[in-house]
């Protein structure tokens, strides 16, 4: 165990993962790093890399591509490679992080290395995981909370009433979810004004959560329509349905060409259903629209009134994992985020 560690506190996930890779043959040494920070000196000495760790305990298909957004948005600071770690990362999982070229390495002892050069994979964890218990800030309310201080920033100065309305949630739950903001620095408090910390990092935090708490719920319906490659020609009525993920991105980059529809809708529209011939999909198909139900209350207007807010394109894409839609929502944060969220 590192020396910088007390003995009378469990290993943490990085000290576990530097464990699992040694007994695998893998020479590996947890370091500490400045602000809390820490690497992982990998490979026999004299001929180790160090990798600057980010954690991400549960990492899933659907968290994916925030957890790479904030591998690559950690690498410049860091000033080495980064190494994601987890609890455990699936074989498929596994595979996508290789292609898209981010080390990672799990505490059951599968990693990808391009320095020593490592491909371990389908190792079983000892015991299964058992993910964290949520906070106030991670529940659905807190989550659509936080939604809603990201598309209105100077809304964490309003009263409470408003913050309610503007999520979609409760007044009750308000004050709690506020204070659990504060904890990781979402939140800035001084004396009875409140300021979103708006950056990058707050942003790709609450992709992540999203995806693994929020997003699952929205989903209605799923259907195939012969329509699929003339949907920018579909007359959606912004009252009666928002386009969202990989179509809405295209609206706003003009660069991806959308594998998946997704509108955002209380209900779809009968007529539209009509027209465009939607069905059950047969079987397990690619080229489908998703039904996704919105989840915000009353917010202001954004860029486009037929699109959701570019927040929640942002996360959509990031959630797919793939490589093409965590592209563009690369180029959607420059074109349309990075000004209210910097880097940091």
């Amino acid at each position: 165990m590192n020396k910088q560690m007390k003995t009378d506190q469990p290993p943490d996930l990085a000290e576990r993962v530097a464990q699992a890779l040694a007994a695998m043959g893998v020479p590996a040494q947890r370091r500490p790093a400045p602000a809390g920070a820490c690497t992982l000196r990998l490979g026999p000495k004299g001929h180790w890399t160090d990798y600057a760790v980010v954690a991400q305990p549960q990492l899933a298909r659907a968290t994916m591509g925030a957890a790479l957004m904030q591998a690559r948005q950690a690498a410049p600071k860091a000033g080495n490679p980064t190494l994601l770690v987890a609890e455990y990362v699936t074989p498929p999982v596994a595979d996508e992080l290789r292609a898209q070229a981010q080390p990672f390495a799990d505490a059951a002892g599968n990693a990808w290395l391009p320095v020593p050069l490592v491909f371990i994979t389908g190792r079983k964890p000892a015991a299964k995981p058992v993910p964290p218990a949520a906070g106030r800030a991670d529940t659905p309310a807190g989550l659509k909370i936080l939604f809603a201080l990201l598309c209105d920033p100077a809304l964490a100065e309003a009263p409470h009433r408003a913050i309610a309305a503007a999520a979609g949630v409760a007044l009750g739950g308000v004050p709690a979810v506020l204070q659990d903001l504060q904890q990781p620095g979402h939140l800035l408090v001084l004396g009875k004004r409140r300021r979103l910390n708006a950056t990058r990092r707050v942003l790709d935090a609450w992709a992540h959560a999203y995806a693994r708490r929020l997003r699952a719920k929205t989903l209605q319906a799923v259907y195939a329509t012969p329509t699929f490659d003339t949907w920018a020609e579909w007359q959606l009525d912004p009252a009666d349905g928002l386009w969202g993920g990989e179509p809405a991105a295209n609206l706003l980059t003009q660069y991806l060409r959308p594998g998946v529809l997704t509108i955002y809708a209380n209900k779809l529209p009968p007529l539209l259903m009509a027209r465009q011939r939607m069905r059950a999909p047969e079987g397990q198909a690619d080229r489908v629209l998703e039904w996704r139900k919105p989840f915000w209350g009353q917010l202001p207007a954004w860029p486009r009134p037929d699109v959701v807010p570019p927040v929640l394109v942002y996360a959509d894409l990031l959630a797919t994992g793939d490589g093409r839609c965590i592209e563009t929502a690369n180029m959607l944060y420059e074109q349309y985020l990075a000004a209210t969220f910097p880097q940091g």
